[in-house]
């Protein structure tokens, strides 16, 4: 295996990380996962793993493991969820023609004989996924980049990097009254003091890799999506060194464009400024003020101050 250009998605929950991995999902130089690329496990466990679940983290695998244990360390949820219990998937209208089977001989073949380096079994793990999918739209060539999303993996972007150097992290944020309005749609929210903390330890750290690697990392905002998509996927086109495609204007699933809601893709429901601008209205008055109180200092460091329908939270006193 060889010439593997990685690039991870990354965002805070509701901020537009799956709304963005479904922009680049048509780009002719882009082999995007399907779903949510979870390739944590249960062995990695540092002082951020009370901040978040183990499969949005980047992993850590024991040594001496087979090539098929290795498959099954990485917990995969959305895509293993379909594959293996379809019933039991939100996905499970997706036209995804896909034999696990298929995906796991391929990623067994790549790997060959051990002993297995993390590079490796990541790259793999990649590679095998487009090799099993049947019905993929085109077919993937050299020097394509693959492309997969987890929230908040940006938090391990030191990690990744030692394993990928030329890896790219775009990490999306997203202003904190529109983002935990659309976390308030899960059946289990957070409470909002935990969102707020998140928020600030999610965006922080990322910034503070995005200046230790700024040729592998950089924080997106969401706002700049829906204000002018054509510049904002310029952007992120090179920053990821590819083109920019007409694609990218609009988000899909295996090139079929999505013409309503992102649903079940996403909680952001659409990728319109109005639509991020009208649910801050959906917030109570205390809500509002707990989440002024808690981001003012990071988010006038993104200069949410000087977003029109934001400044009225963030302004200087």
């Amino acid at each position: 295996m060889s010439n593997f250009n990685f690039v991870m998605v990354s965002a805070g929950f509701e901020h537009g990380g799956n709304v963005t991995h479904r922009h680049l999902d048509g780009h002719p130089q882009l082999l995007v996962y399907p779903f949510e690329s979870q390739l944590g496990n249960r062995n990695f466990n540092d002082f951020l793993a009370s901040v978040e679940r183990v499969q949005y983290r980047y992993p850590e695998f024991p040594e001496g493991l087979t090539a098929e244990e290795l498959y099954e360390q990485m917990i995969d949820e959305e895509m293993k969820t379909f594959l293996r219990k379809k019933t039991g998937s939100k996905f499970k209208d997706a036209d995804l023609q896909f034999d696990e089977a298929d995906r796991l001989s391929e990623f067994k073949r790549l790997l060959g004989s051990g002993p297995y380096l993390r590079r490796a079994v990541i790259e793999a793990f990649f590679r095998a996924t487009f090799a099993a999918w049947r019905n993929y739209y085109m077919t993937p060539q050299d020097g394509m980049s693959y492309v997969g999303y987890s929230p908040a993996i940006g938090i391990d972007a030191d990690r990744i990097i030692r394993d990928f150097p030329n890896a790219k992290i775009m990490h999306i944020v997203r202003n904190p009254f529109s983002a935990y309005r659309d976390t308030k749609r899960r059946p289990f929210p957070q409470p909002l003091s935990k969102y707020l903390i998140t928020w600030n330890i999610y965006h922080s750290t990322v910034e503070m890799y995005a200046k230790q690697f700024p040729d592998n990392v950089r924080i997106f905002r969401y706002e700049d999506l829906v204000e002018d998509k054509e510049q904002f996927m310029k952007n992120v086109a090179n920053f990821i060194g590819v083109q920019y495609a007409p694609t990218m204007l609009y988000p899909s699933w295996n090139g079929v464009e999505i013409k309503d809601s992102i649903a079940p893709w996403g909680t952001v429901l659409k990728s319109t400024k109005a639509y991020n601008e009208s649910v801050i209205n959906e917030l109570s008055d205390n809500e509002k003020s707990q989440i002024v109180a808690g981001t003012t200092a990071l988010a006038r460091h993104f200069k949410y101050d000087q977003v029109d329908y934001l400044k009225q939270y963030y302004r200087a006193e």
